[in-house]
């Protein structure tokens, strides 16, 4: 895997989740109007801050109405 930018496990838990969260924001604009090669590349930087997250927090905590269960209480 060849990383653009800083590596994932060099970020400090901070720098992960902000990078996360502006990965996440600019998904839509990325989808909708960048180039193939910037689509790939989005994608990919989410990839491995996710799987660095997911490394780091492997028992995070999930909500239940985010659970297949929870959806169908909400109908």
């Amino acid at each position: 895997m060849t990383t653009m930018g800083i590596d994932p496990a060099q970020l400090s838990d901070d720098d992960l989740v902000r990078e996360l969260r502006q990965l996440h924001t600019t998904r839509s604009d990325t989808f909708f109007h960048g180039s193939d090669d910037a689509l790939d590349r989005h994608t990919s930087r989410t990839n491995e801050l996710e799987a660095e997250y997911l490394r780091r927090y492997p028992d995070r905590e999930v909500d239940p109405a985010r659970l297949r269960e929870g959806a169908r209480q909400r109908t």
